[in-house]
């Protein structure tokens, strides 16, 4: 696949036109990609009250007793959404899951502590400790690139 990208001062909205000779399953792929438009927000409960949560705030996202929670640097809201719905939602390359009941967001990371057997820790940059489940290493170690 060829990328070509032209700069225009007289352009006032990016525009893509995609050139091929037959609709493939990876043109699809890119046109359903290019349209979806990215919900950078999440609705968070926290007492009586809904707060549109920005995915910049977000340090983690987690299941407990059967509810799902963001914790962010005013606290953990609530949300009604499910885990995998949010990783969806949420972009791949700053958020990751790390084990079947949480996805942190890796531009909180502070620091991964391999030292432990079998598992990674990761401290957040708000001081919360949480652990990479064994069933999630290698996908963190080849995200590293370790």
């Amino acid at each position: 696949m060829q990328i070509e990208i032209q700069i225009d001062d007289k352009c006032r909205e990016p525009k893509i036109i995609v050139i091929t000779d037959q609709m493939t399953e990876e043109v699809s792929e890119i046109v359903k990609k290019l349209s979806q438009e990215q919900t950078r927000t999440i609705a968070g409960f926290q007492d009586d009250t809904v707060e549109l949560l920005e995915s910049d705030s977000l340090f983690r996202l987690y299941a407990s007793n059967g509810k799902v929670f963001a914790q962010t640097n005013r606290g953990d809201y609530q949300l009604r959404l499910r885990l995998y719905e949010l990783e969806q939602r949420l972009d791949r390359h700053s958020f990751v899951r790390i084990s079947n009941s949480e996805i942190i967001n890796l531009k909180k990371v502070k620091g991964f502590d391999l030292s432990f057997s079998g598992t990674i820790c990761v401290t957040l940059s708000n001081g919360t400790v949480t652990y990479v489940s064994r069933r999630y290493v290698a996908k963190i170690k080849q995200i590293l690139g370790i």
